[in-house]
């Protein structure tokens, strides 16, 4: 019997530093499609030391950059990864087996994912489990049309793979203060494609109520200093994406400006 194949979907930008320990530890599968937004580091050579099908597409958002390369997976089943992530090592077993046994009704599984911030696994805030639906149907789902930080839907039913995704998207502050930057311009510019407004009171006491709720009643500082940066982290990713927001009121733009 002919087992079921699987293609990983990795979508990349200048992640030379990351790409070669999330390709190591998918390189067992039947093919690895990687969506490169046209990187100008050494992360296609890296990616060409592997079996891979690039694509290169101009970067509009996550959700579409996603969507765009997904049909040119060629197998039934599809596991996304991040180039900043890494399956552990005995995930394949897991995975294989999951998609030899999939009934008819499941269309998709999700899985935990450990976010590690400076070398270490961040458990409390309201950060672990981190539920990640991954490992998918190609035909039975997509992720919703969202400027940042978007999610993926699916019409059957949802499992759970029991093995850990390893985040490792904050190797330093410097790196996560960039992405600060970027995320809240996305979020802002979603906020205005909803027709969300500016408002004082949100803007001057949601970070504040965020930030308790994630320190205080999800046990944030359980995890020391790392849970109370990530908790004012988050607390001031809201009350940014929100000055944004006004930023483009102000200005009357139709998005957030890059700074460039």
């Amino acid at each position: 019997m002919n087992r079921k194949k699987l293609s990983i979907l990795l979508p990349t930008y200048n992640c030379g530093s990351s790409i070669r320990a999330a390709l190591e530890s998918v390189k067992w599968a039947d093919e690895i499609v990687i969506v490169d937004s046209y990187s100008t580091d050494n992360t296609l050579d890296i990616a060409n030391e592997y079996k891979v099908q690039i694509l290169q597409h101009e970067y509009l958002n996550s959700a579409k950059q996603k969507n765009w390369a997904l049909p040119s997976c060629s197998h039934e089943w599809v596991f996304q990864i991040d180039s900043d992530e890494v399956l552990e090592p005995d995930a394949e077993n897991i995975i294989r087996n999951a998609i030899e046994n999939a009934t008819i009704e499941i269309d998709c599984f999700r899985m935990a994912r450990k976010n590690h911030m400076l070398g270490k696994w961040v458990r409390y805030g309201g950060i672990y489990p981190d539920w990640e639906h991954r490992l998918f149907r190609k035909n039975k789902g997509q992720w919703f049309d969202r400027e940042v930080h978007s999610n993926f839907k699916v019409s059957g039913t949802v499992e759970t793979l029991p093995c850990h995704l390893l985040h490792f998207g904050m190797p330093d502050i410097s790196k996560q203060l960039k992405n600060l930057d970027r995320y809240t311009r996305y979020e802002a510019d979603e906020l205005k494609k909803n027709n969300r407004k500016f408002g004082y009171l949100k803007w001057l006491f949601f970070p504040l109520l965020i930030f308790l709720h994630r320190y205080l009643y999800l046990q944030g500082f359980r995890d020391g200093w790392r849970g109370f940066f990530l908790a004012r982290y988050t607390a001031f990713y809201y009350f940014l994406s929100h000055s944004k927001l006004k930023e483009m009121e102000v200005l009357n733009l139709g998005k957030s400006p890059s700074g460039k």
